[in-house]
């Protein structure tokens, strides 16, 4: 199945429990569809949410809203069964927003084009935290929930863990020249793996995050523009190349390319809710839903790394361990768009939810 949107899509997203899907466009346009396996996908919703681009879009509330960001520095809460706007914070950021993530039920996460990491409760209806970790745009961000530590990377060639406990920055990594796109943590917690600009896969161990402990090249010289855990031993990458493949961690190896969404890159990976297709949005304009079972039913042509890597969560660099305590955790590139002058943020935005 796949939706054209006539339109650059920049992010998608999945309902929590229905088979419903978001889309943001370049337009500033709120898209949702309903899909089905034997029908083409229903549009049943079409908002103009933002005056720029729409640029990240999560459903929250159990599904009953959605919140969208924009380079118009605006976040906007909407009601998802009428279209109407339940709360828009003009003021969110000093800079454009860039990326928004789902913590706790009543948690979410934003980052901006000038680095600024922001927390929102909204059961208090506040920005609970902020954190000035970087000095480039967020590209992507995720959330530790055993620890309650929050990881972004950044253009700036560094990726930064938040201590949301304590609201601090608890420890960056030294500077790549290798930009950071894309981040998920897997291995149970044990490891980080970053997907970055010239294809290589960083790999950091949990709570050594000065220097990655390995390094995964089989993918360059591509971009790995997005990443998508599918569990604990294999993630799903996303190419500047249009490919998307099953890649294994520890020991590092491409399973198989499994799908190619078009010549153009792979911007974002998402899961329905019932994990049972996978979306991914190009430059092509358009939105494609696979089947996971045919996906991963696929010949295994297993093609392993020079240097494959046992499984180890050890690091020897001492000096590099970050100062936890607990412990560890179970569980768009290209040229920025800056818009918006430095405005002051508001604590209002849940006001009304």
């Amino acid at each position: 199945m796949e939706i054209n949107f006539g339109e650059l899509p920049f992010d998608l997203d999945f309902h929590p429990s229905n088979p419903i899907l978001a889309a943001g466009l370049i337009t500033g346009d709120l898209l949702l569809y309903l899909y089905k396996a034997d029908s083409p996908p229903e549009k049943l919703l079409e908002v103009n949410a933002h005056s720029q681009s729409c640029r990240a879009v999560r459903f929250i509330n159990n599904g009953q809203a959605i919140v969208t960001g924009s380079p118009d520095c605006s976040i906007l809460a909407t009601d998802v069964e009428t279209g109407s706007s339940i709360a828009r914070l003009e003021n969110s950021h000093g800079a454009a927003v860039n990326r928004i993530i789902n913590l706790t039920e009543s948690t979410i996460a934003s980052g901006d084009d000038e680095g600024c990491v922001k927390v929102w409760d909204t059961r208090q209806r506040t920005c609970s935290s902020s954190f000035h970790a970087h000095e480039d745009y967020i590209s992507d961000m995720t959330f530790a929930s055993d620890s309650m530590r929050l990881l972004a990377t950044s253009g700036d060639g560094t990726l930064s863990v938040c201590n949301l406990r304590s609201s601090k920055l608890q420890t960056q990594s030294e500077f790549s020249e290798d930009e950071p796109l894309s981040v998920v943590i897997m291995k149970n917690g044990r490891k980080v793996i970053c997907g970055t600009q010239s294809g290589t896969l960083l790999l950091y161990s949990w709570g050594f995050f000065k220097d990655c402990s390995d390094r995964f090249v089989d993918l360059s010289p591509n971009s790995v523009e997005a990443l998508l855990k599918l569990d604990e031993e294999r993630v799903i990458t996303g190419s500047e190349n249009g490919i998307i493949s099953l890649v294994g961690i520890l020991p590092n190896r491409i399973i198989q390319p499994i799908a190619e969404h078009s010549e153009y890159a792979v911007e974002r990976l998402a899961f329905s809710h019932d994990k049972k297709y996978l979306g991914s949005i190009s430059h092509d304009n358009t939105l494609k839903l696979w089947d996971m079972d045919d996906l991963l039913r696929g010949p295994a042509n297993t093609r392993n790394s020079d240097a494959p890597v046992a499984d180890s969560d050890s690091d020897s660099d001492g000096a590099n361990a970050m100062d936890m305590d607990d412990s560890l955790p179970k569980s768009f590139k290209g040229t920025k768009r800056k818009s918006g002058q430095g405005l002051s943020s508001s604590n209002n935005f849940f006001a009304d939810l």
